[in-house]
């Protein structure tokens, strides 16, 4: 089907209650990859996806599922009326709770139920919803294999299963856990695979576990999204966070996402931009998973107008109309560029991304434009240096503004006498000090003290290896000093 004859999602052959999910959602038409992935779902047949991150692969596999699952929805309240029969495995916690919105979303008029389970929570609160019974169950592949393990759920009856990010799963190591999770899945089921970049691992998955797949790719494979703007500025390391705070007040009505590299560098650079007031939070693998979903509701909500993140952040944030993203520093991996930046201009609107490069990161820069296929305009940094300022200790600030600290000096005109040390008298009195003696090898019961006193008996001498009566024989005495 061309996706010039689809008008809108009507077209596409979906049930009347998906339909009016859609239409409260405020959708009419469907983006070309919904368009060309809706109709080959919903005839059966094995998916290989790519197309730019934003382009709404969620509803591109969401929707059929939910339609072919339809007729088998149940209200019963028997947990054996609501097996689960489509798993999607995503590669982050941020991303599952993205698909899962959306399911839910999608799925509200109809009896289907949705879970979504991942770790950083305590495992306990997911198990009793999953005893009740969910059609459809969105995880990141180590928190299913737990519940695996504590028997918690059953795989026995899936008849959809779902890669989301599938080039992310591979970069985070989930292969071993891919093939765990596929050996425990029935032999006949449909397999969805959706990947924003194509690369020779990806491949290779998809001949593991796809079975005469259908290729559909709305755009070129690794490429960035037409309606984003790209910058780059050559800035020295030491001044980076200087002209990033520049460009933060120059947007300073706009949020924006800056992305480094590790846990370590997003923590700090948060703590520094709020230092320079600007409202910021950071987001990382670090971070509990309570944490994340507080910094997000309130990026979302405009609370704090910076979210600080590392690659944990740059797939399956849906941010509605963020503007700008900003690269503080480049990544090692070209691909997660095309990601970072796909965080804005999303559903046809404009964004900007801008690249902060410094000089040991150039050659970086220089692998993202070979795999984008794309010169991007380089500009050296400006800084306004009107506007920096060196960094004081609260404690130097305190003096610069006391009027005391900048008197001349002026010397004391009167001195304190000295303090007189009395000098040690030699008819003083020696101190009587106590002294706790003990260890000489005896003890002396009642009955030789008694006849030490009549001066007709000898100590006894205590049992070998007798140590604790020895130390019961300490007794305190005076000497003199």
């Amino acid at each position: 089907m061309s996706e010039q004859t689809i008008v809108d999602f009507r077209t596409l052959g979906l049930a009347e209650p998906l339909l009016k999910a859609i239409d409260d959602s405020g959708y009419t038409t469907p983006t070309p990859i919904q368009a060309q992935a809706i109709p080959l779902a919903l005839q059966g047949r094995d998916l290989m996806a790519g197309a730019q991150t934003g382009t709404g692969k969620t509803a591109a596999f969401s929707l059929p599922i939910l339609h072919t699952l339809l007729p088998l929805a149940s209200t019963s309240t028997s947990p054996a009326k609501h097996p689960i029969r489509a798993l999607v495995l995503a590669p982050t916690r941020e991303l599952a709770i993205q698909v899962y919105d959306n399911i839910k979303t999608y799925a509200k008029h109809t009896p289907l139920r949705s879970l979504v389970v991942y770790g950083g929570v305590d495992i306990k609160t997911q198990t009793p919803i999953l005893k009740t019974g969910v059609e459809i169950l969105v995880a990141t592949p180590g928190r299913l294999l737990d519940h695996v393990e504590q028997k918690t759920l059953s795989l026995s009856q899936v008849q959809f299963l779902v890669l989301d990010e599938a080039d992310r799963m591979l970069d985070m190591g989930f292969m071993p856990d891919l093939k765990r999770i596929l050996a425990l899945l029935p032999k006949q089921r449909q397999n969805l695979m959706f990947s924003a970049t194509f690369s020779d691992e990806i491949k290779k998955l998809a001949d593991a576990f796809l079975n005469n797949p259908t290729l559909i790719e709305v755009a070129r494979s690794n490429a960035t999204n037409d309606n984003v703007e790209q910058k780059a500025y050559l800035v020295n390391s030491d001044q980076k966070q200087r002209f990033l705070v520049q460009l933060l007040k120059q947007y300073a009505n706009q949020q924006v996402i800056v992305f480094t590299k590790t846990k370590l560098s997003a923590s700090k650079l948060a703590r520094a931009l709020e230092r320079d007031q600007i409202p910021c939070s950071a987001i990382h693998g670090d971070k509990t998973q309570k944490e994340r979903i507080e910094a997000l509701d309130a990026f979302k909500a405009g609370t704090i107008s910076a979210l600080v993140a590392t690659d944990v952040a740059a797939r399956g944030l849906d941010i509605t109309d963020l503007p700008l993203v900003i690269n503080y520093e480049i990544s090692t991996a070209p691909e997660d560029y095309v990601h970072r930046i796909g965080r804005t201009g999303r559903a046809g609107a404009k964004g900007i991304a801008i690249s902060l490069i410094d000089e040991d990161e150039t050659k970086y820069f220089d692998e993202i434009e070979k795999l984008i296929k794309k010169q991007i305009p380089k500009e050296k940094a400006t800084i306004n240096t009107s506007t920096s300022r060196p960094r004081t200790s609260n404690a130097k600030a305190a003096r610069a503004d006391d009027g005391w600290f900048q008197q001349p000096y002026q010397p004391t005109t009167t001195a304190a006498a000295p303090k007189q040390v009395p000098a040690k008298s030699s008819t003083s009195k020696r101190k009587v000090v106590a002294a706790l003696l003990g260890g000489f090898g005896f003890k002396a019961t009642p009955q030789a003290r008694h006849q030490a006193k009549r001066g007709a008996a000898k100590p006894r001498q205590p049992a070998e290896g007798n140590a604790l009566a020895e130390a019961d024989s300490i007794e305190s005495v005076s000497i003199q000093a």
